[in-house]
């Protein structure tokens, strides 16, 4: 019997960790204040995307992250009314209506999606999107250096509420990265040009769970934390964060095995001496 078993008291003491260094109880200057959005993409981490999102939200986090049509309805049929952003872009316009009907907050990053939003646009369902700006990531989000169609798209845009602008870096593991700086200057470089063109967008995030601790002048006025709620980030910042849970299995088998043995696909392992070895189920497959 396999079981992830999650210790929720750690699992609220990382969130408050999390709202403790994003200040969220202290309004920035223009009386507004810090916004977390919770991923719960990929079945909630592993954790139950409904079980998962209803406990980030009965703790403070008012706002949830998805990845899928798929994920972002199911949370609406169970009840969550909270907002949720669709992370993943897309011009499939029954997709499109799907999100709209259910105000889903849209991620637009391409000229395909304005196209598809504004063939769906009716003046009696208010219509909410967040743009996206490739950095560098090469995933979802206009090109940070076609700063004509981004201007163009987000004034074509004039009848649809666009509430956040936002980007995603690509290595925030390690501080003082060169890359990760590059990353985030592009996005302050589009931010600087649409403010030139009178588009001034109020929710700004470019942070995820790495980023975030490690980068605290990137920190803008709004993150998005997934991993480092479950207290498993890569980062070089020791905050506090717990494990939040430990995985449950048997063993199935023990057996030992003769020196130069090969262990697993790909012979990924070759025992050195004579090796006792315990075979788990855990996953699709058995590991060893």
């Amino acid at each position: 019997m396999k079981s992830l078993v999650i210790n929720k008291d750690d699992l609220k003491h990382n969130i408050k960790v999390i709202k403790k260094i994003a200040q969220m109880d202290i309004p920035n200057d223009n009386g507004k204040s810090y916004k977390i959005i919770g991923v719960v993409k990929g079945n909630g981490y592993g954790l139950g995307l409904v079980e998962y999102s209803k406990f980030l939200i009965d703790n403070g986090i008012e706002t949830l992250a998805v990845a899928t049509v798929e994920e972002a309805l199911l949370l609406r049929n169970e009840g969550i009314k909270e907002d949720i952003l669709m992370l993943s872009a897309t011009s499939i316009e029954e997709d499109l209506k799907a999100l709209i009907d259910n105000n889903i907050i849209l991620t637009i990053g391409s000229k395909e999606d304005v196209k598809s939003i504004l063939n769906l646009y009716d003046k009696s369902k208010k219509i909410r999107a967040h743009i996206k700006i490739d950095t560098g990531f090469a995933r979802y989000g206009f090109l940070y250096t076609d700063i004509k169609t981004i201007v163009d798209s987000i004034k074509k845009l004039k009848d649809i509420s666009i509430e956040g602008i936002y980007s995603h870096f690509s290595l925030a593991y390690y501080k003082n990265d060169k890359w990760t700086i590059e990353q985030f200057n592009r996005l302050v470089n589009v931010l600087e040009v649409l403010k030139l063109n009178d588009i001034n967008i109020e929710t700004i995030h470019m942070c995820n769970s790495p980023a975030f601790l490690n980068y605290p002048e990137m920190h803008l006025n709004c993150a998005r934390i997934g991993s480092a709620f479950l207290g498993r980030v890569d980062s070089q910042n020791n905050v506090g964060l717990k494990k939040i849970g430990k995985l449950k299995t048997n063993i199935t088998e023990i057996k030992t095995l003769p020196k130069g043995f090969n262990v697993g696909y790909l012979n990924t392992f070759k025992t050195k001496r004579e090796t006792k070895v315990a075979i788990i189920q855990v996953g699709y497959m058995d590991r060893i």
